[in-house]
């Protein structure tokens, strides 16, 4: 009798930044449908900040991140992750290259984005794209949103530079307060732009707009939990097709 494979474990490529990974775990529990310990998603993670900065590297050429994320991704598969979620937008840039010099199959989060998108019935019109300079200019969201028949707004370089890169640095800094209010005024100004939703495609921007109530709060779309949730999908399908190949292997 062939040998029974071992059950899917999720790997979680984090440590960019390391309160975003936490968030997305935290996430990762709150979207499993889940009664026990036992009904939660397996996972390991690889959580080490000393991965060079994306934007730098996309905008001006400075050092890749490519060998320290495929380092973290080669740690994960000997642990025996089968499939991948990076906690970090950007990181997605690199996700082709990712996948093919990793080794695992890597969960996209811009698809998870515009998966969210058409649970909530947003399926035309125009989304508000809220995200570092790097993942603006690598263009994976505008391209997906294209695909799906949705228009993305972005803010201008002035909203850009005193409110969304500020907000970003001072979760970082931790220094939520300051962050939460750059960033309900970041959202406003591109649903002031014609945007219905506004996707926050940066995981620091879900823990500014979290930290506390705001009138834009719910036009926004959370990147992080949007993964989070493709997280589960994956799990639940794995959990139908087992019993399958565990029938295959017996016969």
């Amino acid at each position: 009798m062939n040998k029974i494979p071992a059950s899917p474990l999720l790997g979680v490529l984090g440590g960019m930044g390391p309160l975003a990974a936490a968030d997305f775990l935290t996430k990762l529990v709150a979207e499993t449908p889940a009664t026990r310990d036992q009904d939660h998603i397996p996972y390991v993670a690889w959580g080490v900040p000393q991965i060079p900065e994306r934007p730098a590297a996309i905008l001006h050429g400075g050092a890749s991140p490519l060998p320290q994320m495929l380092r973290g991704i080669a740690a994960l598969k000997q642990a025996g992750a089968t499939v991948v979620a990076i906690a970090c937008n950007t990181a997605h840039y690199w996700h082709d290259d990712l996948v093919r010099e990793g080794g695992l199959p890597i969960l996209h989060i811009a698809d998870a984005v515009c998966d969210l998108l058409a649970e909530r019935g947003i399926t035309a019109g125009r989304v508000g794209l809220l995200g570092t300079d790097g993942a603006v200019k690598a263009g994976f969201f505008q391209q997906r949103f294209a695909a799906r028949g949705l228009d993305c707004v972005l803010s201008s370089r002035a909203d850009q530079d005193q409110l969304v890169l500020p907000a970003i640095a001072a979760v970082k800094a931790h220094d939520l307060p300051r962050a939460h209010g750059l960033a309900v005024d970041a959202v406003a100004r591109l649903l002031d732009s014609g945007a219905q939703a506004v996707v926050l495609a940066c995981t620091e921007t879900p823990v500014a707009i979290d930290y506390a109530d705001s009138p834009v709060n719910a036009r926004c779309i959370d990147a992080t939990r949007a993964l989070a949730r493709a997280c589960v999908r994956w799990h639940q399908g794995t959990k139908q097709a087992a019993p399958l190949e565990r029938l295959k292997l017996t016969q």
